[in-house]
């Protein structure tokens, strides 16, 4: 029997079909052993894995530095519209592979690896995970850099470069505990930094009124010293940049201070500056108001706009002359894309560069304002909504307060003259929102000053236009526009899924990676038998992959025949893994020889504060160590929780994946993009009508998804007419004895009362109605193991799903941006590389 291919060589045949010998293995073997030898290990004798892997990825991105600058030269010669995308995330993962197969590399570094000795997966493993996001905002912002690049789009991604990004989970006796990500400790090979770019930021002080103009003086000024990372197009030699913004003290000791014997706290304080980039706000769909995050806030937009402003302002390559004074054009040549209202304060701040600094009417300033910043809502949940405390603003940014105020005063002032007498309307719409404690509302902030507003998927776009943002609506309604979000399938197909992005390239062709519309050619082979045997095939192969590796790294064994049903999502009420767990529980207590093998594998990971998410942690653990410990249910069912889930850990387990459960409450999930990756990689949707899931069932076909439970109008009826639990609770046997069980210590044998406060939750104050749907998603599952048992018939759906993906890929999301909210113009034509000759 032939050994079977292993994903490198998959992703030779898919990436790098024809291209072998354009890249020369033996210059990256030379290169490679230069900068092992002279670069890293200089005066030891012996080299390890982790200087392996630097010299490797040192090698690759030497192929991308001559990218990066001839790509950057471009533009200056093009001066074309450049657009900025400022994120608080960028959840970037691992970078070596990508950048191998976005360069057509791959081949050509495993060849020499391997001739050297070496195990390419095993260098690729070192490789510290950029965890520098919650998950899917920062995963987004990711997805949209890739695609800005391949799109040959003038773009940047902007944010901070957190010391310490999203906590490592541990799973101590059932429960999460955090530890720091120290992500930096080895060094990051892929950044560079640029002190020659670095801007002061200031904070605190006082607002001067001058004959001459508003003055903010007496600040305590922190440093923002740039690093640079280039993000490649796929197969473009388009190179664009990260920046990420890392805050220093500078250097001015105060003399006095030091002749007293202040020397050394001076030095000490320094630290308190410095923090500002140290960790990333762990908290994912919740606000919490906190100076150090406000500062982390400011500290990314006043940095990154003198920075835009500079750019502006000089359009040679390199050059600090000045050829622009006049800002009045500044939309014609600057998008700034807000990702949710974290940098909401870049709006006050460009009204104070414009008139303090720049010397504009407030007529001119925010006309420019307005056409240059656009805002993308991410949630309609209004706990994650930001509102910010006027005292804390009094004292960190006065100046910008008082913007905000004379932004709201004309605000409202146009409102009444629309809405005489409407004095509800004029309390509703202001940017301050009284009570105890006086606060901004961000993203009130964020509409009334950008000149696009988007949600990420339809139904979460006709929501806030029908509810959260239904009076700006009214007043503004060509503001109001959607974007569905989009993966990138470079990274979510073709790297992590070899053979099925192989399986797909047989059949169609490769260009679908770079038009992902292609994927409805497949349609022509849902009957062929073939195509169903390879796809059934790539997934019975990546199974068996990810139980080898779960026994490995985790010892776990587990049957590979089982279904894999899986929840990938940041721990919240809202995203019902609640509703998941009563089925598991369910499904336990029917448990007969009859039932399908399952594995339920959970990823989850909950905010550090979030008592009640760290409790459905421990439930779903304890749910596990009675299930597994069954002999009677024996490798038939097994509840797999897996700690510290990263993308690293998405791409071995999304291929390898079954069922995919996105089961959220009707009308809370804006968008979702593990929902694509799954269909994406071939796994099956069981979900509600809910973020993009509606779209997914309109591009499949909704009889090839497994859509249950309430749609919005049947949730917003029942917040009318009032939720009772108890009535589905004494109405429903099989919930009532899950319930039970949790409430009575069945699974937490030791402390009988350990859950119940999620009882008393789901009993009395669950908000995302969890009983409401559970009829309907028990009948569902049903579903779903009878089909199951029908692989033929699985597989045909699996590829009218794959078939459906075309439209969740992000460079449909981008080139919508482009058009419709930045005036841009996407291409697809290549530059030249380094060594092509000039145009």
């Amino acid at each position: 029997m032939p050994k079977p291919l292993t994903d490198q060589e998959k992703r030779k045949q898919i990436s790098v079909r024809g291209l072998a010998g354009v890249e020369n293995v033996s210059d990256l073997k030379t290169n490679f052993n230069r900068h092992l030898h002279f670069t890293l290990v200089k005066d030891r004798n012996v080299a390890t894995k982790r200087d392996y892997y630097f010299a490797l990825a040192n090698t690759v991105r030497d192929h991308l530095v001559g990218r990066w600058i001839r790509t950057q030269q471009h533009y200056y010669e093009k001066d074309p519209k450049r657009v900025y995308y400022l994120s608080l995330e960028f959840y970037m993962g691992r970078t070596l592979q990508n950048t191998m197969v976005n360069l057509a590399l791959e081949n050509a570094c495993d060849e020499a690896t391997y001739q050297l000795g070496l195990d390419m997966e095993e260098l690729q493993d070192i490789e510290e995970d950029a965890g520098l996001g919650n998950g899917g905002l920062g995963r987004l912002a990711a997805c949209f850099l890739d695609s800005m690049a391949s799109l040959g789009l003038a773009a940047y991604g902007y944010g901070i470069r957190y010391e310490f990004g999203i906590f490592n989970q541990k799973i101590v006796n059932g429960w999460q505990v955090e530890e720091a990500d120290d992500w930096l400790r080895y060094g990051n090979p892929w950044e560079k930094a640029r002190p020659e770019y670095m801007r002061p930021v200031h904070f605190y002080g006082r607002v001067e009124h001058t004959p001459e103009g508003v003055k903010w003086v007496d600040t305590q000024v922190v440093l923002a010293l740039p690093y640079d990372t280039p993000v490649p197009g796929y197969r473009n030699n388009v190179v664009n940049t990260m920046r990420l913004w890392s805050a220093k003290a500078p250097c001015d000791f105060n003399l006095k201070d030091f002749n007293v014997g202040g020397y050394i706290q001076a030095v000490l304080d320094r630290n308190l500056a410095e923090n500002i980039s140290r960790v990333l706000y762990p908290n994912d769909n919740f606000f919490e108001g906190k100076e150090l995050r406000l500062k982390q806030e400011y500290f990314v937009v006043a940095a990154t706009l003198q920075d835009i402003v500079r750019r502006f302002k000089s359009s040679k390559f390199g050059s600090t002359e000045v050829v622009r004074v006049d800002l009045s054009t500044l939309p014609d040549k600057v998008a700034i894309q807000l990702n949710d209202t974290h940098p909401a304060l870049a709006i006050p701040e460009l009204m104070r560069i414009l008139l303090d600094t720049e010397h504009q009417t407030w007529e001119k300033a925010w006309d420019i304002v307005t056409r240059t910043c656009a805002y993308t809502n991410h949630t309609v949940l209004p706990e994650a909504l930001e509102r910010w405390p006027i005292d804390l603003f009094q004292n960190l940014l006065p100046r910008h307060l008082e913007i905000i105020f004379e932004i709201n005063r004309r605000h409202l002032e146009r409102i009444a003259n629309l809405y005489p007498g409407d004095h509800d309307r004029l309390r509703r719409m202001s940017l301050v929102e009284e009570g105890d404690q006086k606060k901004i509302n961000m993203a009130h902030l964020c509409i009334v000053g950008s000149h696009a507003v988007n949600g990420v998927a339809r139904i979460h776009s006709d929501i806030i236009k029908a509810t959260l943002f239904k009076d700006f609506y009214e007043v503004d309604p060509h503001k109001f526009q959607n974007k569905t979000n989009g993966i990138t399938p470079r990274r979510w197909l073709v790297m992590c899924n070899p053979g099925l992005a192989e399986v797909i390239a047989e059949r169609i062709g490769e260009d679908y990676i770079r038009d992902l519309g292609q994927l409805k050619n497949l349609l022509e082979f849902v009957d062929d038998d073939s195509l169903i045997r390879d796809i059934a095939k790539v997934k019975q192969e990546n199974k068996l992959k990810f139980s080898a590796y779960l026994e490995e790294h985790y010892k776990v064994k587990i049957n590979p025949n089982s279904m894999f049903d899986v929840q990938v999502k940041r721990i919240h009420e809202y995203k019902r893994q609640l509703l998941n767990c009563l089925h598991i529980i369910t499904l336990y207590n029917h448990f007969g020889i009859h039932v399908l093998p399952y594995v339920f594998l959970h990823f989850p990971q909950a905010a550090p504060g979030y008592h009640t998410a760290k409790l459905i942690i421990r439930l779903i653990t304890a749910v596990g160590d009675i299930v597994n410990h069954d002999e009677v249910v024996g490798d038939r069912l097994k509840v797999i929780f897996l700690e510290n889930y990263k993308v690293t850990l998405a791409e071995k387990i999304i291929p390898a994946s079954d069922l995919s459960e996105q089961i959220s409450t009707a009308g809370t999930e804006a968008s979702g993009t593990g929902n694509m990756k799954f269909m994406l990689n071939g796994a099956l949707t069981i979900g509600t009508m809910d973020g993009a899931n509606v779209e997914m069932a309109e591009e499949a076909g909704e009889e090839n998804l497994f859509i249950f439970g309430m749609r919005v109008d049947d949730v917003d009826a029942m917040d009318k007419n009032g939720y009772d639990a108890m009535e589905y609770y004494n109405r429903i046997p099989e919930l009532k004895l899950a319930m039970d069980q949790i409430a009575g210590g069945y699974f937490s044998p030791d402390q009988h009362d350990l859950f119940k406060d999620i009882v008393n939750m789901l009993l009395h104050h669950d908000r995302f109605k969890v009983f409401a749907d559970y009829e309907a998603y028990i009948k569902c599952q049903d579903k779903v193991s009878a089909l199951y048992k029908n692989p033929k018939e699985w597989t045909k759906m699996v590829i009218h799903n794959i078939a459906g993906c075309g439209k969740f890929s992000s460079d449909r999301t981008i080139s919508q941006y482009a058009r419709e909210i930045w005036g841009m113009e996407p291409s697809l034509e290549r530059i030249p590389a380094p060594d092509d000759p000039r145009q």
